[in-house]
Protein backbone atom coordinates (compact mmCIF):
# COMPACT_ATOMS: atom_id res chain seq x y z
CA UNK A 1 0.00 0.00 0.00
CA UNK A 2 3.02 2.24 0.82
CA UNK A 3 4.87 1.24 -2.16
CA UNK A 4 1.65 1.81 -4.70
CA UNK A 5 1.28 5.55 -2.95
CA UNK A 6 4.36 6.65 -3.67
CA UNK A 7 4.25 5.37 -7.32
CA UNK A 8 1.10 7.86 -7.57
CA UNK A 9 3.12 10.53 -6.02
CA UNK A 10 6.21 9.98 -8.74
CA UNK A 11 3.50 10.00 -11.17
CA UNK A 12 1.70 13.11 -10.03
CA UNK A 13 5.76 14.76 -10.20
CA UNK A 14 6.23 13.71 -13.76
CA UNK A 15 3.07 14.73 -14.61
CA UNK A 16 3.23 18.28 -13.47
CA UNK A 17 6.99 18.72 -14.97
CA UNK A 18 5.63 17.87 -18.00
CA UNK A 19 3.01 20.43 -17.88
CA UNK A 20 4.94 23.13 -17.12
CA UNK A 21 7.01 22.62 -19.73
CA UNK A 22 4.30 22.63 -22.15
CA UNK A 23 2.62 25.88 -20.74
CA UNK A 24 6.68 27.01 -21.02
CA UNK A 25 5.95 26.23 -25.14
CA UNK A 26 2.78 27.74 -25.57
CA UNK A 27 3.71 30.76 -23.87
CA UNK A 28 7.05 31.07 -25.54
CA UNK A 29 5.04 30.12 -28.82
CA UNK A 30 2.66 33.19 -28.57
CA UNK A 31 5.22 35.75 -27.37
CA UNK A 32 7.40 34.51 -30.77
CA UNK A 33 3.78 34.75 -33.02
CA UNK A 34 3.23 38.04 -34.77
CA UNK A 35 -0.52 39.39 -33.99
CA UNK A 36 -2.10 40.67 -37.42
CA UNK A 37 -2.41 43.98 -37.46
CA UNK A 38 -6.70 44.74 -37.12
CA UNK A 39 -8.37 46.87 -40.15
CA UNK A 40 -10.06 50.16 -39.31
CA UNK A 41 -13.99 49.82 -38.96
CA UNK A 42 -15.59 51.24 -41.89
CA UNK A 43 -17.52 53.43 -39.26
CA UNK A 44 -13.96 54.99 -38.43
CA UNK A 45 -12.65 55.36 -42.20
CA UNK A 46 -15.74 57.16 -43.10
CA UNK A 47 -15.04 59.86 -40.34
CA UNK A 48 -11.70 60.50 -41.50
CA UNK A 49 -12.70 60.46 -45.29
CA UNK A 50 -16.00 62.30 -44.94
CA UNK A 51 -15.44 65.71 -43.88
CA UNK A 52 -12.99 66.23 -47.22
CA UNK A 53 -16.28 66.10 -49.27
CA UNK A 54 -17.55 69.44 -51.03
CA UNK A 55 -20.64 70.11 -52.67
CA UNK A 56 -20.06 72.74 -55.35
CA UNK A 57 -22.90 74.86 -56.65
CA UNK A 58 -22.28 77.41 -59.45
CA UNK A 59 -25.11 80.27 -59.75
CA UNK A 60 -26.65 82.59 -62.22
CA UNK A 61 -25.98 86.48 -60.82
CA UNK A 62 -29.79 86.52 -59.21
CA UNK A 63 -29.20 83.21 -57.86
CA UNK A 64 -30.67 80.73 -59.71
CA UNK A 65 -28.34 76.89 -59.95
CA UNK A 66 -26.57 76.91 -62.97
CA UNK A 67 -24.92 73.45 -62.37
CA UNK A 68 -23.35 71.40 -59.36
CA UNK A 69 -20.63 69.15 -59.12
CA UNK A 70 -18.26 67.54 -56.23
CA UNK A 71 -15.22 68.38 -55.30
CA UNK A 72 -12.56 67.06 -52.89
CA UNK A 73 -10.75 68.75 -50.26
CA UNK A 74 -7.00 68.92 -51.33
CA UNK A 75 -5.08 71.15 -48.72
CA UNK A 76 -5.01 73.98 -46.34
CA UNK A 77 -3.23 76.89 -44.73
CA UNK A 78 -4.17 78.56 -41.78
CA UNK A 79 -4.94 82.55 -42.31
CA UNK A 80 -6.46 84.17 -39.22
CA UNK A 81 -9.15 82.68 -38.08
CA UNK A 82 -9.85 80.35 -40.96
CA UNK A 83 -8.05 78.16 -43.59
CA UNK A 84 -7.21 78.92 -47.39
CA UNK A 85 -8.71 76.27 -48.48
CA UNK A 86 -8.12 74.19 -51.99
CA UNK A 87 -10.44 72.02 -53.60
CA UNK A 88 -9.95 69.71 -56.56
CA UNK A 89 -13.35 69.12 -58.69
CA UNK A 90 -13.14 68.43 -62.46
CA UNK A 91 -12.57 70.29 -65.42
CA UNK A 92 -16.26 70.35 -66.76
CA UNK A 93 -18.05 71.31 -63.87
CA UNK A 94 -16.72 75.18 -64.07
CA UNK A 95 -15.29 74.97 -67.83
CA UNK A 96 -17.63 78.25 -69.33
CA UNK A 97 -18.64 79.69 -66.04
CA UNK A 98 -15.43 81.07 -65.05
CA UNK A 99 -16.38 84.74 -64.39
CA UNK A 100 -19.90 84.30 -65.56
CA UNK A 101 -21.13 82.69 -63.01
CA UNK A 102 -21.12 82.72 -58.80
CA UNK A 103 -18.64 79.47 -57.46
CA UNK A 104 -19.84 78.45 -53.91
CA UNK A 105 -18.57 75.10 -52.04
CA UNK A 106 -20.61 73.53 -49.14
CA UNK A 107 -18.84 72.56 -46.31
CA UNK A 108 -19.80 69.73 -43.52
CA UNK A 109 -22.77 68.37 -46.18
CA UNK A 110 -22.52 65.09 -43.94
CA UNK A 111 -24.25 66.73 -40.89
CA UNK A 112 -26.99 68.30 -43.11
CA UNK A 113 -27.16 71.30 -45.05
CA UNK A 114 -23.50 72.14 -44.97
CA UNK A 115 -22.20 75.88 -44.72
CA UNK A 116 -22.20 77.44 -48.23
CA UNK A 117 -18.67 79.35 -48.94
CA UNK A 118 -17.85 81.78 -52.09
CA UNK A 119 -14.95 80.20 -54.37
CA UNK A 120 -12.96 81.16 -57.25
CA UNK A 121 -10.94 79.54 -59.57
CA UNK A 122 -7.25 78.79 -59.68
CA UNK A 123 -7.00 76.91 -62.26
CA UNK A 124 -8.58 73.76 -64.72
CA UNK A 125 -7.99 71.83 -67.68
CA UNK A 126 -10.91 70.14 -69.69
CA UNK A 127 -8.77 68.29 -72.53
CA UNK A 128 -9.49 64.57 -73.61
CA UNK A 129 -6.59 63.27 -71.48
CA UNK A 130 -7.22 65.99 -68.29
CA UNK A 131 -9.83 67.11 -66.95
CA UNK A 132 -9.32 68.64 -63.50
CA UNK A 133 -10.29 71.86 -61.36
CA UNK A 134 -8.41 73.85 -58.35
CA UNK A 135 -10.81 75.84 -56.85
CA UNK A 136 -9.68 78.35 -53.24
CA UNK A 137 -11.87 79.52 -50.61
CA UNK A 138 -11.57 80.52 -46.82
CA UNK A 139 -13.05 78.14 -44.36
CA UNK A 140 -12.45 76.82 -40.74
CA UNK A 141 -13.97 73.44 -42.39
CA UNK A 142 -10.91 72.60 -44.34
CA UNK A 143 -10.31 69.32 -43.87
CA UNK A 144 -7.98 67.92 -46.21
CA UNK A 145 -8.00 64.34 -47.68
CA UNK A 146 -4.92 62.38 -47.46
CA UNK A 147 -3.24 61.09 -50.23
CA UNK A 148 -3.75 57.00 -50.72
CA UNK A 149 -1.02 55.13 -52.66
CA UNK A 150 -1.58 53.46 -56.50
CA UNK A 151 -4.73 51.50 -56.27
CA UNK A 152 -4.96 47.59 -56.91
CA UNK A 153 -7.32 45.93 -59.11
CA UNK A 154 -10.19 44.52 -56.94
CA UNK A 155 -9.61 46.69 -54.00
CA UNK A 156 -12.52 48.06 -52.03
CA UNK A 157 -13.40 51.65 -52.33
CA UNK A 158 -16.15 54.47 -51.55
CA UNK A 159 -17.07 57.00 -53.46
CA UNK A 160 -18.98 60.34 -51.79
CA UNK A 161 -20.81 62.73 -54.26
CA UNK A 162 -23.64 64.63 -54.53
CA UNK A 163 -25.27 63.40 -57.57
CA UNK A 164 -28.03 65.87 -59.35
CA UNK A 165 -27.13 68.89 -56.91
CA UNK A 166 -28.77 67.25 -53.69
CA UNK A 167 -27.51 65.20 -50.77
CA UNK A 168 -24.26 63.29 -50.04
CA UNK A 169 -24.30 60.07 -51.32
CA UNK A 170 -21.93 57.15 -50.16
CA UNK A 171 -21.09 53.54 -52.45
CA UNK A 172 -19.08 50.79 -52.24
CA UNK A 173 -17.27 49.15 -54.61
CA UNK A 174 -14.14 48.11 -56.13
CA UNK A 175 -11.80 48.94 -58.22
CA UNK A 176 -12.83 47.33 -61.71
CA UNK A 177 -9.56 48.31 -63.90
CA UNK A 178 -6.25 50.22 -63.38
CA UNK A 179 -4.75 52.39 -65.27
CA UNK A 180 -1.09 51.93 -66.96
CA UNK A 181 0.84 52.42 -69.82
CA UNK A 182 -1.09 52.54 -73.14
CA UNK A 183 -1.27 49.53 -74.98
CA UNK A 184 -2.47 51.13 -77.89
CA UNK A 185 -0.71 53.80 -79.27
CA UNK A 186 -2.60 57.14 -80.12
CA UNK A 187 -6.00 55.07 -79.00
CA UNK A 188 -7.41 56.62 -76.19
CA UNK A 189 -10.34 54.69 -76.36
CA UNK A 190 -8.32 51.50 -75.85
CA UNK A 191 -5.81 52.56 -73.33
CA UNK A 192 -6.17 51.08 -70.25
CA UNK A 193 -8.58 53.33 -67.95
CA UNK A 194 -8.47 53.42 -63.79
CA UNK A 195 -12.28 52.61 -63.12
CA UNK A 196 -14.48 51.45 -60.18
CA UNK A 197 -18.02 49.75 -60.38
CA UNK A 198 -19.49 51.93 -58.01
CA UNK A 199 -22.82 53.73 -59.83
CA UNK A 200 -22.39 57.11 -60.24
CA UNK A 201 -24.71 59.61 -61.97
CA UNK A 202 -24.60 63.61 -63.01
CA UNK A 203 -23.60 66.00 -60.50
CA UNK A 204 -20.99 62.99 -59.23
CA UNK A 205 -18.37 64.54 -61.47
CA UNK A 206 -15.09 65.23 -59.27
CA UNK A 207 -16.57 63.50 -56.31
CA UNK A 208 -13.30 61.66 -54.28
CA UNK A 209 -13.04 57.98 -54.75
CA UNK A 210 -11.56 56.41 -51.30
CA UNK A 211 -9.39 53.60 -50.63
CA UNK A 212 -11.92 51.87 -48.08
CA UNK A 213 -9.30 50.65 -46.03
CA UNK A 214 -7.69 53.25 -44.77
CA UNK A 215 -9.45 56.63 -46.18
CA UNK A 216 -6.95 57.79 -48.50
CA UNK A 217 -7.64 59.51 -51.72
CA UNK A 218 -7.30 57.77 -55.11
CA UNK A 219 -8.63 59.55 -57.88
CA UNK A 220 -12.12 61.98 -58.59
CA UNK A 221 -14.53 61.25 -60.25
CA UNK A 222 -14.42 61.54 -63.86
CA UNK A 223 -17.68 60.04 -65.61
CA UNK A 224 -19.18 56.84 -66.76
CA UNK A 225 -19.36 54.72 -69.94
CA UNK A 226 -22.48 54.35 -71.64
CA UNK A 227 -24.41 51.92 -74.27
CA UNK A 228 -27.00 53.12 -76.46
CA UNK A 229 -30.29 51.34 -76.73
CA UNK A 230 -32.19 52.34 -79.90
CA UNK A 231 -35.60 52.17 -79.94
CA UNK A 232 -36.99 49.68 -82.75
CA UNK A 233 -40.18 49.12 -84.77
CA UNK A 234 -42.38 51.89 -86.69
CA UNK A 235 -42.39 54.87 -83.94
CA UNK A 236 -40.30 58.09 -84.24
CA UNK A 237 -36.75 56.69 -83.39
CA UNK A 238 -35.86 57.16 -80.02
CA UNK A 239 -32.85 56.11 -77.54
CA UNK A 240 -31.41 56.02 -74.04
CA UNK A 241 -27.67 56.22 -73.10
CA UNK A 242 -27.70 53.45 -69.95
CA UNK A 243 -24.34 53.60 -67.72
CA UNK A 244 -22.07 50.78 -68.06
CA UNK A 245 -21.73 48.88 -64.67
CA UNK A 246 -18.39 48.24 -63.81
CA UNK A 247 -17.15 51.46 -65.70
CA UNK A 248 -16.92 54.34 -63.96
CA UNK A 249 -14.04 56.59 -64.73
CA UNK A 250 -12.14 58.10 -62.17
CA UNK A 251 -9.12 61.00 -63.02
CA UNK A 252 -5.61 59.23 -61.09
CA UNK A 253 -3.80 60.96 -58.23
CA UNK A 254 -1.26 60.57 -61.52
CA UNK A 255 -2.77 63.16 -63.60
CA UNK A 256 -3.71 65.36 -60.55
CA UNK A 257 0.33 65.92 -59.66
CA UNK A 258 0.83 66.15 -63.03
CA UNK A 259 -2.04 68.71 -63.53
CA UNK A 260 -0.84 70.65 -60.06
CA UNK A 261 2.53 70.26 -61.44
CA UNK A 262 1.76 71.92 -64.52
CA UNK A 263 0.04 74.82 -62.86
CA UNK A 264 2.91 75.81 -60.23
CA UNK A 265 0.80 74.29 -57.30
CA UNK A 266 2.56 70.81 -57.15
CA UNK A 267 3.29 70.98 -53.16
CA UNK A 268 -0.54 70.76 -52.30
CA UNK A 269 -0.66 67.38 -52.56
CA UNK A 270 2.27 64.93 -51.37
CA UNK A 271 3.04 61.59 -52.39
CA UNK A 272 1.76 58.80 -49.92
CA UNK A 273 3.75 55.29 -50.20
CA UNK A 274 1.88 52.45 -49.89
Amino acid sequence: MMRFMRLRRGDLHVLARALAACVTIVVLGAGCAVTPQSESRPEDVLDRLLPSAVQIILEHPEGRRFRTGSGVVIASRPKGRTSECFVLTSGHTVAGAIGQKAIYLLFGRQHGAGTKEPGSVVAYRETADLDVALLRTESDECMPARAAGPPRLGESIWVVAFPWGRNMTLARGIVSQVNGVHSVVGDQELAPRLMVDASVSYGASGGGVYDARDGGLIGLVEGYRTARVTSQGNEPPWYIDVPMPGQTLVTPLSDIRRFLAETGHAELIVATPR
